[in-house]
């Protein structure tokens, strides 16, 4: 599945994952080391699918449809508190649209429990 940004600070952090030589060096910076572990891997996964359906399926992170502000968007479970928030690149979220998304959109980390969101990569 093609991954693509909510915006170019979050483009940078991902992106930095990828370079073997400054591996997890900015988003360790900004979110520690077991979360930065954990992202990377559910990053990995989300890659790995063919499409968001299968992704779903899997069941990895258990992935979860959001309402509220972050209607339409989907969080995966990062630890007990913190999810990585992503949008399917599709207009109306139905099994048969999702079935057909290849990309998504990552809107961030964050941990949404309590009374407000607190973007830990927003």
């Amino acid at each position: 599945m093609r991954v693509e940004f909510e915006d170019t600070k979050v483009k940078k952090l991902f992106e930095d994952l990828e370079d073997v030589r400054a591996y997890q060096g900015l988003m360790k910076k900004c979110i520690g080391n077991d979360l930065t572990r954990t992202v990377k891997k559910r990053y990995n996964e989300l890659k790995a699918a063919d499409d968001f359906c299968i992704y779903l399926s899997t069941g990895l992170g258990t992935p979860h449809l959001l309402v509220g502000n972050l209607l339409g968007c989907y969080g995966i479970k990062i630890d007990s508190k913190n999810r990585l928030i992503v949008k399917p690149g599709v207009e109306e979220i139905t099994p048969e649209t999702l079935k057909q998304c290849k990309v998504i959109i990552i809107k961030g980390v964050v941990d949404y429990h309590g009374t407000k969101s607190n973007w830990l990569i927003p």
